[in-house]
């Protein structure tokens, strides 16, 4: 396990040396007369023509072929709530750091204070010449599903909002390990949801595409059915045919899946699942159940949570840095099912392989594949080249991508060479 922190130490993290966690770097000279000649008058100008002639030469002659923006408007931030734009920022810088740090991705972030649909909108797809691709942070449901139609839907360079997608990737790839480690299948399990925000929705319409076929979702007011007259179109994708209690809900089921609060499912309901249950207890920072008292009341249980002090982190950094990578770099408009599908079973596939002397070294500890490594650990530095290439590959598989005669063993050699 990690080590705790204190308030004290992230506030001194974040203020010292310098306030904030990114700065803006150059890759080019100044340092004479010829190179300011080049780099802003009067050479500049000779890019901008080009530019000009042809809006792809963006991608030869500036940033954008690289550059990410990191996008809120402070509505739903972690555990925190609606904090606002502004409180919003550590966040988003934060998410800059791990997309470097993780993927060799520059990033900016920019905060936006609105809560209109059309207006955060009408901001982004102003700014969104600037970018390479755009990922979407905390913002709340229902609006966070519009926001993302209308921006994939109206821009030309791959669009996510990761609080939904990014918590699905991750945790359906811990559940294709933990049915290969509880000898399950995948169509067979009875799986609860609790929780009907962003993450929630979309993490079930993935387990859905895995070939799930028995879902309940639970929201504050109890069980999601088609009795229920105060549901959102998203709810609904999700009615069963009729109520059933808390408990029925519970019984005999294989996995839960917490995306909401504390204390909204408990040891009781734990206690009256199947053999060997499957309990992703997610609510961050703090968890719907703790894994001791879930381990406590049922030894025989698999339990993630979305912290890194446990084992089986369901951590975004696991999905978001490597998608974007591979999606960018053969040029997607867009990121489909298809890609979202192939990380998923690409980060399975990876924790299944033996682990890294490096990797042992790091955890000081014996890490193999099982019922505590069901997912790889963020610092594996094989997720690079097996996630991005493996978004990449189906991006240009499903008709997405732009470039032409795509290598996918030349590209994962250049992969490897870019957190080296």
């Amino acid at each position: 396990m990690s080590k705790k922190t204190t308030d004290q130490e992230a506030l001194d993290y974040h203020e010292f040396p310098q306030p904030g966690k990114i700065s803006v770097e150059i890759t080019k000279p100044v340092k004479t007369q010829r190179d300011l000649a080049l780099a802003y008058t009067p050479g500049v100008a000779v890019p901008c023509l080009e530019i000009e002639k042809n809006p792809e030469n963006a991608y030869r002659y500036t940033s954008k072929k690289n550059l990410v923006a990191v996008i809120s408007n402070g509505t739903a931030v972690l555990g925190l709530g609606n904090i606002g734009a502004l409180a919003s920022k550590p966040v988003m810088e934060g998410k800059a750091i791990l997309f470097k740090s993780f993927a060799g991705l520059d990033c900016f972030d920019l905060e936006v204070d609105t809560q209109s649909i059309d207006r955060f909108c009408s901001v982004v797809t102003a700014v969104a010449p600037t970018f390479g691709a755009i990922n979407l942070e905390d913002i709340k449901a229902p609006e966070c599903f519009e926001i993302e139609r209308r921006l994939v839907e109206e821009l030309d360079i791959p669009v996510m909002h990761d609080d939904q997608h990014g918590t699905a990737v991750i945790s359906a790839a811990a559940i294709i390990n933990a049915c290969e480690v509880t000898h399950r299948k995948v169509e067979d399990l009875k799986i609860v949801v609790v929780g009907a925000g962003a993450a929630a929705i979309s993490c079930a319409r993935l387990y859905r595409s895995l070939g799930a076929r028995e879902i309940y979702m639970l929201d504050s007011k109890g069980l999601i059915h088609n009795g229920r007259s105060d549901l959102n179109e998203f709810k609904r994708e999700f009615c069963a045919s009729g109520y059933m209690t808390h408990s029925e809900v519970f019984k005999a089921s294989d996995i839960v899946v917490g995306l909401s609060e504390p204390g909204s499912f408990t040891i009781e309901d734990i206690k009256i699942m199947a053999d060997e249950p499957i309990v992703f207890t997610l609510a961050n920072p703090i968890p719907e159940l703790f894994p001791d008292d879930v381990m406590q009341a049922r030894p025989d249980a698999i339990v993630a949570t979305g912290r890194s002090d446990f084992d089986n982190q369901v951590n975004n950094v696991l999905g978001f840095p490597f998608i974007f990578r591979g999606a960018m770099d053969v040029r997607a408009s867009k990121i489909n099912l298809e890609m979202k599908l192939a990380a998923a079973k690409s980060l399975a596939n990876l924790a299944r392989k033996e682990v890294t002397k490096e990797l042992q070294e790091l955890y000081s500890s014996d890490i193999k594949f099982g019922k505590k490594y069901l997912i790889p650990s963020p610092f594996d530095k094989r997720l690079i080249v097996e996630v991005s290439s493996a978004v990449a590959q189906a991006a240009v598989d499903s008709g997405v991508a732009q470039v032409e005669d795509f290598d996918i063993k030349a590209y994962k050699k250049e992969l490897s060479k870019i957190l080296n």
